[in-house]
């Protein structure tokens, strides 16, 4: 299989550093093992979605010399792909009906019966409140409007009978280089009961995130050190899901002077910002230390 590395932005808000140094990592590589560059848009979240974002996207890539073969992928097109996906597990009885906002979550957890507070990948972990008392999968019909959660009880113990685990993945990147475990306890306790369909979207990141790098035949994923933990959430989707599992490379985070993790509000770092100021493309990898 060709190496095919990818990068998948959100058109929310302008491109930064932490963008440019991520895109051109993945590109680099890509032509370093002469394989393929991909761009995938996310825009599963079109409340924020914008396309004057989208178009800019593509106007800085192009400007730091990145180029990608098209047609682009757009999350947005994919949504029957993700649903069909969602009945499936559904109907295997792995997805469960969830009502549960943050503040209900926020209060279980820290209810002495519940257990202490705790987070995950995925946030505060689900405290399980509706996987027993609600709307299950199985013989009734998938809800249309709710959350669906992906019940990781039922899940490990579907993978452990399949004498599939331990689960297995390899990073490249500078920090835990090597091939990583993950078993069904730590996927419990420190992962819990994940969504993987918001009520607003109809899909989740993790869910569409793993389908659409299986489609796309990805085979090295790079992206920031800030989606590290999520990784053993998509090996799990991957493993029950019969998709195969890529090579993983994790970067440093491009931080601001204060040593904070840039986001698309530090408009004083976007990259259209820097070439209104002058700046070359040479001089943007020297920045990120490319």
């Amino acid at each position: 299989m060709t190496f095919t590395t990818r990068f998948a932005p959100s058109p929310t808000g302008p491109l930064h550093l932490g963008h440019a140094y991520s895109a051109m990592l993945a590109h680099d590589m890509a032509l370093e093992a002469g394989g393929t560059f991909l761009l995938r848009i996310e825009d599963i979240d079109q409340s924020r979605a914008r396309p004057e974002w989208e178009a800019q996207i593509f106007d800085d890539l192009r400007w730091l010399g990145i180029w990608w073969p098209e047609p682009v992928l757009r999350q947005s097109t994919r949504l029957a792909a993700y649903r069909s996906v969602l009945a499936h597990l559904w109907r295997e009885d792995l997805l469960f009906a969830c009502t549960c906002n943050r503040r209900d979550i926020a209060a279980a957890v820290s209810a002495p019966q519940e257990g202490t507070r705790h987070f995950g990948p995925d946030g505060l972990i689900y405290p399980g409140t509706c996987r027993g008392n609600g709307t299950r999968g199985g013989l009734v019909d998938m809800p249309e409007d709710t959350a669906l959660r992906l019940d990781m009880h039922m899940v490990m113990s579907l993978l452990a009978h399949r004498n599939h685990l331990p689960l297995r993945y390899v990073e490249t990147g500078p920090e835990g280089a090597g091939e990583h475990l993950i078993d069904a306890d730590e996927m419990i306790e420190t992962v819990g009961d994940v969504v993987l369909a918001r009520r607003d979207m109809g899909t989740s990141y993790h869910l569409a995130v793993v389908i659409d790098d299986a489609a796309q035949q990805i085979t090295h994923v790079v992206r920031g050190a800030d989606l590290a933990e999520a990784t053993k959430i998509h090996v799990v989707l991957q493993r029950l899901l019969g998709l195969p599992t890529p090579e993983y490379h994790h970067h440093r985070l491009i931080r601001d002077d204060a040593g904070k993790r840039l986001a698309k509000r530090d408009d004083a770092r976007a990259i259209a910002r820097y070439r209104d100021d002058g700046l070359s493309p040479e001089d943007i990898r020297r920045m990120v230390g490319l």
